[in-house]
């Protein structure tokens, strides 16, 4: 019997070893990984600089907490800061975390404002953690059942329905943000509407609001920009990262720019794991890597090949909607729930996730090479067929 409290309900496979986009289980049997740890393993697995800076930070330091300076962090958060634009970062271990200091930073800003109880705009099937904070914040009643009373100060309106945001402005005065994926993961691969987050910037600018985007899945390069908010003109006033920030090292940021610069002092908030050596040196690895491999364009190359494959091959085949995406974050959405093709396609050596229900979502590593993606398809293309068919 099993120790390890159950929360999870796992697939029957166990993983030894990795290389790229590779896994092997402890029967010794290989997988292509098409999930890369849900869009945390943007290097794929033991990528060889990855291994060495970690290596090599492991002789030296790992952690020495935050009542010091820590030089990694100073280096990381000018990195971030130079690709995205933004002025300051607070490191931490998870993107619940990270969006928890979002929320924590939204309110003590209204709070400095005269804000008796600051409340923050969220969207219809988001998804921002499991934290009570970040749970409430979520719009997924399946995973918020069983932990209410929830966190109050949240007000939630439809995903890319800007009617509802401004109907809010009319009568509430008490917001004082709106939080929102560029993409929702969670909730189907949704896709990226410039137009949207553009007049949401508009929105914000209007009635002082913080434009807070979650970009802890679509953020790191895997919709082909540094930040998914780079595909518009727009800069936001808080961004949220981990997943895909430390290939595979726990570690998550809130990085804070304009009116949300500055609104945390020394003793507002902090971590003990948060930007330690050990985390800070994946991060900087990570984001080398992907600036002097130039994956970035691989990654919007890769990406259209892949939704092009799916087109291809499932177009005008029953039971098939579409396929969506940018870059590495690709949906494609079936007309049932198709939970049961994880399955299946794992049993062919390929590892997949469906969201949403009837989305399966495929998030490989950025180090993919379009042979592997070819490869990719050439399994779960006819897995899709035969599973519509049935």
């Amino acid at each position: 019997m099993s120790h390890v409290m159950n929360t999870y309900a796992r697939l029957p496979v166990a993983f030894e070893r990795g290389e790229g986009v590779w896994l092997w289980d402890s029967e010794g049997k290989r997988y292509l990984d098409g999930l890369s740890g849900i869009a945390v393993n943007t290097l794929g697995h033991a990528h060889p600089r990855l291994t060495a800076a970690l290596t090599e930070q492991i002789g030296k330091l790992i952690h020495c907490s935050n009542v010091y300076q820590v030089s990694g962090q100073e280096l990381l958060a000018d990195k971030l800061c130079g690709l995205s634009g933004m002025q300051e970062v607070f490191f931490c271990n998870s993107g619940c975390e990270a969006n928890e200091a979002a929320i924590k930073l939204a309110r003590m800003y209204g709070h400095k404002q005269g804000i008796e109880a600051p409340a923050i705009i969220v969207m219809e099937k988001a998804f921002h953690g499991r934290t009570l904070a970040t749970l409430s914040a979520t719009g997924n009643r399946k995973v918020q059942a069983g932990f209410e009373p929830l966190v109050t100060g949240f007000v939630r309106v439809p995903y890319d329905d800007l009617e509802a945001v401004r109907q809010v402005a009319q009568h509430n005065t008490s917001v004082v943000a709106v939080l929102v994926e560029p993409i929702q993961g969670e909730g189907g691969i949704r896709t990226l509407d410039i137009a949207y987050l553009q007049q949401l910037r508009k929105i914000c600018d209007q009635q002082n609001w913080l434009l807070m985007l979650d970009e802890v899945q679509c953020g790191i390069g895997r919709t082909g920009k540094w930040f998914a908010f780079q595909h518009t003109d727009i800069l936001p006033d808080v961004m949220t990262l981990a997943k895909g920030l430390g290939s595979g090292v726990p570690i998550g940021a809130c990085l804070a720019a304009g009116k949300a610069a500055n609104t945390f002092g020394p003793g507002n908030h902090g971590s003990t794991f948060g930007g330690n050596p050990l985390a800070c040196i994946a991060g900087l690895t990570t984001l080398n890597v992907l600036e002097q491999d130039q994956l970035l364009a691989h990654t919007e190359q890769l990406g259209q090949f892949i939704k092009q494959g799916f087109i291809t091959a499932l177009q005008g085949v029953n039971g098939f909607v579409e396929v969506r995406g940018q870059g590495l974050m690709i949906g494609v959405e079936l007309n049932k729930p198709c939970t049961e093709l994880v399955r299946l396609a794992l049993a062919q050596g390929l590892l997949i996730n469906v969201t949403a229900d009837n989305v399966i979502r495929l998030l490989p590593s950025l180090v993919m090479s379009q042979d592997e993606a070819r490869q990719l398809l050439d399994i779960l293309c006819p897995l899709i067929k035969e599973f519509l068919q049935t």
